[in-house]
């Protein structure tokens, strides 16, 4: 059996798509979908900006990068690279040399079920990192195997090659295709209608659960 299961890469996601989500948010989709969001351990190794794309995805084991350095000659612009750590949470696999090579690569993200480190160089090089934290002790070339663009688990979440990622300040969120355009088109349009409800608290006085429903229900649950 071979160490390495090398499989080719998914059709990227329609780039329509990507134009249209480029400012959805996580956390307004999140009001309507309970699925394929990662453990809120996965954060932004900076403040962040919606990243959307193409989920490339990488089962990596424990001390071992040998593959991911393979790999970051294989990514595409708008592709998302999400590692799968097979459990490890102790050794980071992606650092400075590895994010200037995923970067020139064109790759707009990677999202890391694990730490990583040398987080002012992968500032520098500007590349968009969601990963449990950093740690000092880093992985090796041991060549022990891995798996290219199969279904693995990130942060808790199933994540299959060719999915839609969406990532932001607050979080990581995994979609199959099919899934994602009707909950990016409905998120947009709550966006749209914030600033309204916002600007009728601020200015004009009204009360946050008179605009929800919501006091209407804590009357109503009064009542009866």
């Amino acid at each position: 059996m071979d160490k390495y299961q090398i499989n080719p890469m998914p059709q990227q996601i329609d780039p329509a798509l990507v134009s249209r989500a480029a400012n959805v948010e996580t956390a307004t989709i999140g009001h309507i979908r309970q699925l394929g969001f990662a453990d809120p351990a996965i954060a932004p190794m900076m403040p962040a900006r919606t990243v959307i794309g193409t989920a490339v995805t990488l089962a990596l084991p424990g001390q071992d990068s040998t593959l991911l350095h393979d790999v970051a000659g294989r990514l595409r612009p708008g592709d998302v690279l999400v590692i799968d750590r097979l459990g490890d949470h102790k050794h980071a696999c992606l650092g400075g040399g590895v994010a200037c090579a995923i970067k020139a690569a064109g790759c707009e993200a990677v999202v890391i079920d694990g730490p990583a480190t040398d987080r002012l160089e992968i500032l520098d090089f500007g590349l968009p990192v969601w990963s449990r934290g950093l740690s000092p002790v880093t992985t090796r070339l041991y060549d022990i195997g891995g798996a290219l663009n199969v279904p693995i688990s990130c942060g808790g979440a199933a994540v299959l090659p060719g999915w839609v990622v969406v990532a932001d300040d607050s979080g990581v969120l995994f979609m199959p295709p099919e899934d994602a355009p009707p909950f990016i088109d409905w998120a947009l349009e709550k966006q749209r209608q914030e600033p309204a409800s916002h600007k009728l608290i601020q200015e004009e006085g009204a009360r946050l659960g008179d605009l929800t429903g919501a006091s209407a229900k804590v009357a109503a649950a009064l009542k009866s």
